[in-house]
């Protein structure tokens, strides 16, 4: 199925109308655009600026930052070396990291796979650092970063909980099993044999010109930052190179790509998607979001689709691919939320058979306060376990579905309690409980920048344990998410938090 001539001489027009009302709409200060179908790059162009403050207009070559979108490329990068025998990925991910094994505080760590930080089911808590400016002679390396935080706080293949510090651990298997930097193994193996020139981890000085510069929500620019875990966040890619990934994905080739992958191993890498909103795990349905090896799928106008985005400070990105229609679309931004609801507009514009979702009529239910079970009541008492040691941790969950916490931290051997927190947007579920308080988990990593502290807990054979995630989000930047084993008992002193 070919495109529709939509314009005798112009069948984007239409598309272009919309992403330019879209921009002025949203202040967004540049956007880049590929459309693939049958085997060719039928439309690449950039609109807008890619540096307002030396007026460097946008084209297909500018380099985005792709935040998440990199996890699909780092997906496609063990996969290379599992064809190549070097990597079994329905094994233990802890075989490949030499020295640099992950915590595992839940489960057997063999059940702890490639395939399951690939597909976010390992049980790895959800967390990642950034560092803006001359923060970055700060930064950590990944060995660091999967010794203070690659902790797995959940069952193995229990629930799906996204994860980018797990993909901060397969960039490492990647260094570790090829012998080469994360970024300069993908340079060989996956860009330059499909003729990406305008992709890399790191800008070199002949690749800066092409940068597009970040802007927060102001449309200010940001200063350069670094992510900690690289292969989850941290590449740079163009439109065109990215039109040229997708034509190959579509296993066709462009004249001058090389195979990098077979055709069997790229349907492997779309395969079994596991339901994202599915507790316990569970295969996707038809019509449901899923996650595969480095691949979402999801159900959009009527056609099945796999891709990924990404969203970052003063980035948003959109990749997706329709199979059946043998046709691709990426979409890049260099500003917060940029392409956000875009590419349905577009894609309707390109496809005469795009049907718009069923909206089913929602009865809205009366609102009853959640309460908590009657296991999880009463005084907890525990600790968080940091990279710098444990601290006390106390719990207290009351009937009325008032919950408190209180973070201290042991100095000198004395015990310096903070003051009790309330948790905020609680859940609780049979035997679990979560939420969001303004308590603070004192360390070296969490003084950069103020943080609240979500914690995720569950009833385990008398124990309430799971993770507690130190989040920073600081002048409108995301600066870092921050993982802790916490582990509770029931307490009978009366000296806990609140009674």
């Amino acid at each position: 199925m070919s495109l529709p001539l939509q314009a005798a001489t112009d069948p984007f027009a239409p598309a272009r109308e919309i992403i330019r009302r879209h921009m002025e709409q949203k202040d967004v200060p540049g956007i880049a655009v590929a459309v693939w179908q049958d085997g060719k790059v039928k439309w690449q162009e950039g609109f807008g600026w890619a540096d307002m403050e030396n007026r460097v207009p946008v084209t297909e070559h500018t380099m985005f930052n792709l935040a998440s979108l990199s996890k699909t490329l780092t997906a496609v990068g063990v996969m290379t070396l599992a064809e190549a025998g070097k990597v079994n990925i329905d094994g233990p991910v802890n075989d490949y990291l030499g020295p640099d094994t992950l915590t595992v505080h839940v489960g057997n760590p063999r059940d702890v796979t490639v395939r399951r930080v690939a597909n976010h089911t390992s049980g790895l808590g959800g967390g990642d650092q950034f560092f803006y400016g001359e923060e970055a002679a700060r930064m950590p390396t990944m060995a660091e970063v999967i010794h203070r935080y690659g902790v797995v706080v959940e069952a193995p293949g229990e629930r799906y909980h996204y994860s980018n510090i797990g993909y901060g651990v397969l960039g490492h298997l990647i260094e570790r099993v090829s012998g080469q930097p994360y970024g300069d193994y993908l340079r060989r193996e996956v860009f330059m044999p499909l003729g990406m020139t305008h992709s890399s981890l790191v800008l070199t000085p002949e690749l800066q010109k092409y940068q597009a510069v970040r802007y927060d929500f102001d449309r200010k620019p940001l200063p350069f930052y670094y992510s900690a875990e690289p292969a989850s966040a941290a590449l740079y890619s163009s439109a065109h190179d990215l039109a040229r990934f997708g034509v190959f994905f579509l296993k066709q080739r462009l004249p001058g790509q090389r195979a990098i992958l077979s055709d069997a191993a790229i349907d492997s890498m779309f395969r079994d998607p596991i339901d994202i909103q599915a507790t316990p795990v569970r295969a996707a349905g038809p019509d449901s979001i899923g996650y595969a090896f480095g691949w979402m799928s999801s159900n959009q106008g009527g056609y099945r689709s796999v891709g990924h985005g990404g969203s970052s400070s003063g980035v948003n990105t959109q990749f997706v691919m329709l199979p059946a229609a043998n046709l691709g679309m990426v979409l890049l931004a260099n500003a917060d939320g940029g392409v956000s609801g875009l590419m349905d507009s577009v894609l309707k514009t390109l496809l005469p058979k795009w049907r718009e979702p069923v909206k089913a009529a929602v009865v809205p239910e009366p609102t009853k306060p959640q309460l908590p079970a009657p296991a999880l009541l009463g005084r907890w008492e525990g600790t968080v376990k940091t990279p710098e040691g444990a601290q006390p941790l106390w719990l207290s969950v009351q009937a009325s579905g008032e919950v408190y916490l209180q973070i201290g931290k042991s100095a000198y051997g004395r015990t310096t309690a903070q003051q009790r927190a309330v948790l905020n947007e609680v859940t609780f579920s049979e035997d679990g409980i979560s939420g969001t308080s303004l308590a603070r988990i004192v360390t070296a990593d969490t003084k950069r920048y103020p943080h609240t502290v979500s914690i995720r807990l569950k009833l385990r054979d008398g124990v309430l344990c799971g993770s507690a995630v130190a989040a920073s989000v600081y002048d409108g930047r995301w600066v870092y998410g921050l993982p802790h084993w916490a582990e509770l008992r029931k307490s009978e002193s009366v000296s806990a938090v609140g009674h």
